[in-house]
This record gives C-alpha cells, sequence and structure tokens, in this order.
C-alpha cells in the first residue's frame, strides 16, 4: 500500500549553468505539477560566477513559496551544495538532480511512484548513456567497487537522480564528515532500497564541470570516503615484500651451502635479501601506522561542509 506523502523537494546543484537554468525550471515545474502534490524546487548555487544567481533569483520572485534559492558563498562541489539542499527541504521525499539537463525533469515522477511504494532509497540506472568511453569505464569500475563494499546490488551510484525519504535525508545530516558520497551514504542507513532505469540526453547547453582530473580525484575521494582498503593494502604489500625477502635468503642459504660463499657474491646478495625484509617491515608499518590515523582522521573530521550565504523563496 502506498503512503500518503504531503511534500515534495527537488534537490538541484548549480555551478555555472545559466544556459540551462530557465528550461531546467519549467521542465522541473511541470514534471512536479504532473504528481499531483505539493512541491519545492531547491536550486543550490554552488559559487557560480556566471549569471546562474540572477535566474535562481527572478525564478524565486516569480514562483514564491515553489523555487528556493540557496547560495553558498564558494565553490563547494556538488555533494556539499547537494546537502546544502537537504538541510533546506522540508519535504517527505527529496529527489536529487544535476542541472545539466542529461537526467531528464520528467523521470521525477517515475522515483516519487516507486518510493511511495515503501523503499527508503530508489536510485536509477541511465540507459542509452551519451558520455565518454573514459566516464563510461570509470562508472562501471566505481560501481563494482561499491557494490563489492557495500553488499547493495545497485549498477549506477553515479547518477544523482535519485530519491530518498525524509528519514534517510535526516540520518545523513547527522553525519559530518565533509568527504561524502551521498549514494554511499544513504544506503548505510537504507533498508530497503531499489532503483528504476531511466533515459539519458547529451549536454546540449553548456560544458561539464568535470575535467579528466577532477573525475580521478573525485573516484579516489570515493574510495577513501567508503573504505580505508588502500591504507590495508600497504600491510599486505608489506607482508608479500617481506615473505619474499625470507624465501630469498633461505634460497641464498641453501645455494651457498650447495656451491660455496663464491656463488653468492661474497654476501652482496644476502644484503639485498635482508633489505628486503627491512623494506617490507616499513611498509608494514606504515599501513598500520596509516590506519590507526585513517581512522582518527575520519573521527575528528567536523569542519563545515559550506557556508550558506542566503536564502530566498521562503
Amino acid at each position: 500500500m502506498k503512503n500518503k506523502l504531503s511534500l515534495l523537494s527537488v534537490v538541484i546543484p548549480v555551478f555555472n549553468e545559466e544556459e540551462n537554468l530557465d528550461e531546467l525550471i519549467r521542465r522541473c515545474l511541470e514534471a512536479c505539477r504532473s504528481i499531483g502534490m505539493p512541491f519545492e524546487i531547491i536550486l543550490v548555487d554552488d559559487g557560480s560566477s556566471d549569471a546562474s544567481v540572477q535566474k535562481i533569483t527572478e525564478a524565486s520572485q516569480q514562483h514564491p513559496g515553489i523555487i528556493i534559492g540557496v547560495f553558498l558563498n564558494r565553490n563547494y562541489g556538488q555533494h556539499a551544495a547537494v546537502m546544502a539542499g537537504f538541510e533546506e527541504s522540508k519535504g517527505d521525499i527529496v529527489v536529487t538532480l544535476d542541472a545539466d539537463l542529461q537526467n531528464p525533469p520528467e523521470e521525477i515522477p517515475k522515483l516519487v511512484g516507486k518510493i511511495s511504494d515503501g523503499y527508503d532509497v530508489v536510485g536509477s540506472v541511465r540507459m542509452s548513456r551519451q558520455d565518454s568511453l573514459f566516464r563510461r569505464m570509470a562508472s562501471l569500475m566505481v560501481n563494482k567497487g561499491v557494490q563489492l563494499h557495500t553488499g547493495v546490488k545497485m549498477h549506477d551510484y553515479g547518477c544523482m537522480l535519485r530519491a530518498y525519504r525524509r528519514s534517510i535525508v535526516k540520518a545523513m545530516l547527522q553525519c559530518h564528515e565533509r568527504s561524502t558520497f551521498i549514494p554511499i551514504l544513504a544506503n548505510t542507513f537504507a533498508r530497503k532500497t531499489s532503483e528504476i532505469e531511466v533515459s539519458h540526453e547529451r549536454r546540449s547547453e553548456g560544458d561539464s564541470k568535470y575535467s579528466l582530473w577532477k573525475l580521478i580525484n573525485l573516484h579516489f575521494d570515493l574510495l577513501t570516503s567508503m573504505t580505508t582498503f588502500p591504507l590495508r593494502l600497504l600491510s599486505v604489500l608489506g607482508v608479500i615484500i617481506s615473505a619474499t625477502g625470507m624465501g630469498f635468503g633461505l634460497f641464498l642459504l641453501v645455494m651457498r651451502l650447495i656451491h660455496g660463499s663464491e656463488w653468492a657474491v661474497q654476501g652482496v646478495f644476502t644484503l639485498f635479501a635482508i633489505l628486503f625484509i627491512f623494506i617490507g617491515a616499513q611498509f608494514i608499518g606504515m599501513g598500520l601506522l596509516g590506519e590507526y590515523i585513517g581512522r582518527i582522521y575520519n573521527d575528528v573530521r567536523a569542519r563545515p561542509r559550506y557556508f550558506v550565504q542566503q536564502v530566498i523563496g521562503r
């Protein structure tokens, strides 16, 4: 049985999207009105340097109480902007959407319909993706890694078109770590999750905000925010190197007994074996220290994710 829900919030992070905003707002209004429930559209300007601020301001003046503008004082990144939108949202269901129109706003009713069936989180899978081969391959690797780590078999964690229940949003807002990947964070609190297929369009206006370097940084942040595996890998590497060094030393001892000291070049090879053992021990120590430092780092990160300069439209 579907639950009766009183308000829908659509949270959209915006960064230098002046060319798409007019169409984005028009299509979002039409999509939300077709659902037949009260709604609000929260546009979070993430430190744009173009006319995005002016367009959001004009839209909030034309649709007071429906279009809400949240202005951050500088650029903090997509996920921080979404968290700012979560904090301002009031809805029982919160839908997130990118401002580039690659994920059509017309898919919002499908998400609302699915989450109304009792799910806590509803993700989306982009069909016929219009991205580059590099981005598709990077997304594939990230999705496989996240599925392995979380045990939640969602297929497209990189798609921001998602729906969350209010309880999940409240839980995420209580998490104060600075580096946050929202789809994974939401799934750590969700009991029932699902996903639907959505269409995907090529960007018609403006340029992608993710360069190759930013994508690499994003995926590295994703890896380090959800697991300490890179730190543990140092310990594993140290054990392998130490074992190799000890095996090499044992091999040299046996060969020295068989062929004499000349075969081992007067002990030079033995020095290499000892060196490998100590290098491996150093890696083990670094890995253990890194493990503790990583845990401390995760516990003490309490800096604000963003600073809201102004909220309009309420």
